[in-house]
């Protein structure tokens, strides 16, 4: 069986190209959706692209609500199967206005990649965002050891993501320079640092204890004073491995982090290590999106916490960040029964 379509391949690649410059679309949703029409290409055995039919779409959907998901054994989740053919929709909504494809893919013929309205239901329904609270956060902090500098290293970057509420992908690229610790201030500067969307922004250090300030102060008078590290030496740097036989982890090497794995891993690891569940680095963001409702801010002082976020629209944060916990749902509801009854 035909495992490459060389036609279908240069439609593709002209449409990474588009996708990419045209819609600004980043590497990893580029990934995504080039992953589902290969998807849909080993489905149709490689036919080519101008021999679609909406048969193929039709079925392509029953037999993606048939696959199971490599990892879990599991059927492929409503999100999955929502993502994987809005991704075929917009690529045959382009293919179909090309030359050569114009007279053989009708614009609507892309539409039968709809899912239906039960799975986009599904797919977009809110659950609830899992969230530490900042005493579950300094209970992994104290849980941590920091004699070495990779156990310093990695006690420090739990902290500074609660300080500064910065995403992994700024965290891995990150230089002493953008940290200012005398203005406790950070400074996301897109032109260096991994930021959403290319963004380039400012973020006063959030209001989550000195004691958690103090860690991220230590490392970084650590890497200036003792270590003698310059203003774009990393602020975290990679582990520095040496192979005898077996990779051994020795120290720091100076240059950054080429993956956000490390990260992810740090704080798997801490979590685990003090006897509590797993939460991610961005899940230290929804940590920092509930604290306006317990800190009673002004409109003014709303809007001045969701900048510091990143986000130009207070919606976003509201939106994103700052849902109420079910458990607390109940309370105020509890609360507000008795008040009634009263």
């Amino acid at each position: 069986m035909s495992k490459y379509n060389a036609d279908n391949e240069r439609r593709k690649r002209e449409y990474a190209e588009w996708r990419r410059n045209c819609r600004g679309c980043s590497e990893a949703t580029l990934d995504a959706d080039l992953a589902a029409i290969h998807d849909f290409e080993v489905y149709t055995k490689f036919r080519d692209f101008k021999k679609f039919h909406i048969r193929q779409a039709q079925g392509f959907k029953e037999h993606l609500r048939e696959q199971t998901n490599a990892r879990t054994g599991e059927l492929l989740s409503a999100a999955t199967i929502y993502s994987r053919l809005n991704a075929l929709k917009a690529f045959f909504k382009w293919l179909a206005d090309k030359p050569g494809y114009k007279s053989r893919i009708a614009y609507a013929d892309a539409d039968y990649f709809s899912p239906d309205r039960r799975e986009a239901a599904i797919a977009k329904a809110h659950r609830e965002p899992r969230a530490p609270t900042l005493e579950q956060i300094r209970h992994v902090l104290k849980s941590m050891p920091f004699a070495t500098p990779i156990e310093k290293r990695n006690r420090t970057l739990v902290a500074f993501t609660i300080l500064s509420g910065a995403r992994v992908k700024a965290l891995a690229s990150m230089r002493l320079r953008h940290v200012d610790i005398i203005e406790d201030r950070v400074d996301q500067d897109a032109r260096t640092v991994g930021t959403k969307f290319s963004k380039t922004f400012s973020t006063t250090f959030f209001p989550v204890g000195d004691d958690i300030r103090a860690i991220v102060v230590d490392w970084i008078e650590y890497l200036r004073n003792e270590l003698k590290w310059g203003l774009d030496d990393p602020l975290f740097p990679a582990t520095l491995v040496r192979t005898t036989g077996k990779f051994e982890a020795i120290g720091l090497e100076r240059r950054h982090w080429t993956t956000t794995q490390p990260i992810n891993r740090v704080f798997r690891e801490a979590f685990e290590a003090a006897d509590l569940p797993y939460f991610n680095p961005h899940s230290f963001r929804h940590t920092l999106g509930r604290l306006p409702a317990q800190l009673n801010l002004t409109a003014e002082e709303q809007k001045a916490f969701s900048q510091n976020l990143g986000h130009d629209n207070l919606a976003t944060t509201m939106s994103c960040y700052a849902h109420v916990p079910f458990t607390r749902q109940a309370e105020i509801m509890r609360g507000l029964s008795s008040a009634v009854r009263g």
